[in-house]
């Protein structure tokens, strides 16, 4: 498990779960959680089944921060886990994915907030702060200026290397529930990349996304 970070020399007040699959965005996540909360220890995780162990080990967080797609973990079921183990614990999700509904989803299970990963630190520390006081927090890409929020290259190059999986499938057809079960995920991840890749591309069917995928070679 990645080892947590605290202050050198702090009273350490808050622990903190910080998970994410990629471990630049995690470090700097992590970094900026500290600057946030002074004195925290934040733990890092990069699976699902760690954050759960940290949690049981050191006791309920003062705050779950949590990428939306990351081994393991299934959005709303996952969120809704974690609420019922650990009823006081915050919890903020922190991703590209800015679908409406599936924002929803996540707030009904029990999450307190999410923040696009395209916000500017100091937006997403305010949502740090705001959500550990007890507020709920929804900072979609949208909602930032158009100034703050960095471009990508192309839209098929903005793609993760797992989106561009899930569009390969796509091109050959595939269902949800198969593309599933040939990458190991559940039907609900899925449906996440799906509608990410749809928006990042700029298209609202999968027969375009398709259509993309083939011009590209993909």
């Amino acid at each position: 498990m990645p080892a947590g970070h605290s202050g050198k020399g702090l009273l350490v007040t808050n622990h903190i779960i910080v998970a994410d699959d990629h471990p630049l965005f995690r470090e700097g996540l992590r970094r900026l959680v500290e600057n946030a909360i002074v004195g925290s220890l934040v733990h890092e995780s990069e699976t699902y089944a760690e954050v759960c162990e940290t949690a049981e080990r050191f006791g309920p967080p003062s705050l779950f921060v949590l990428d939306l797609l990351f081994p393991g973990f299934d959005g709303a079921h996952s969120v809704q886990e974690l609420r019922n183990r650990f009823p006081i614990s915050p919890i903020l999700i922190v991703s590209m994915m800015a679908d409406d509904t599936v924002i929803n989803t996540l707030l009904e299970a029990g999450a307190n907030g999410f923040t696009s990963k395209a916000a500017p630190p100091a937006v997403l520390e305010n949502s740090l702060t705001k959500v550990m006081d007890g507020e709920i927090v929804i900072c979609r890409e949208s909602d930032i200026p158009a100034w703050e929020v960095k471009t990508s290259p192309t839209p098929v190059e903005a793609l993760s290397p797992r989106q561009k999986e899930v569009l390969l499938y796509l091109r050959q057809g595939l269902s949800n529930k198969e593309i599933a079960r040939a990458l190991d995920i559940s039907p609900f991840t899925v449906r996440i990349h799906v509608s990410a890749l749809l928006k990042t591309l700029g298209v609202t069917t999968r027969a375009a996304a398709a259509a993309i995928a083939a011009r590209e070679r993909i």
